[in-house]
């Protein structure tokens, strides 16, 4: 990565609708950089399945009791995209299982287990650090 070129956070409440909100706000950071129509799509999957487990996954039960999702856009002059998806909840207990296709701790919700395989797949590089109170998904995509 070079020098940042431009940069936004954001908190907002762990509320469902706001996953949405999360990814208007991503196309807008990247609506001058001239990116084509499915990398945008990627970037805001990736966005919205951060954003999601944060909010099923992280804050279980308590969504939207002053619980916030951080997220943070970085932009490098190499085009070097970098989002950081922060949560303060539960924590996972082993990133490893989770990074397993079709694991969910939701057993009894409509999730797939597909969340972090997806952001995986979408991104150049997922960095993810988690304890009890503190969960940080760090995602680069390479901009052509």
């Amino acid at each position: 990565m070079k020098e940042m070129v431009n940069c936004a956070r954001v908190r907002f409440p762990a509320l469902g609708e706001n996953e949405g909100f999360a990814r208007l706000l991503t196309a807008g950071f990247l609506m001058h950089l001239q990116v084509t129509p499915a990398i945008l799509a990627d970037v805001k999957t990736m966005v919205s399945e951060a954003v999601t487990n944060a909010i099923v996954h992280g804050y279980r039960g308590r969504e939207g009791k002053k619980c916030f999702v951080f997220l943070e856009l970085k932009f490098y002059s190499d085009r070097t995209l970098m989002i950081t998806v922060t949560d303060l909840g539960r924590g996972i207990d082993n990133v490893e299982d989770a990074m397993e296709p079709f694991f969910t701790t939701d057993r009894e919700g409509e999730r797939s287990g597909m969340g972090l395989p997806i952001m995986q797949a979408f991104s150049d590089s997922l960095r993810i650090r988690s304890r009890p109170g503190r969960t940080v998904v760090t995602m680069r995509k390479k901009l052509p």
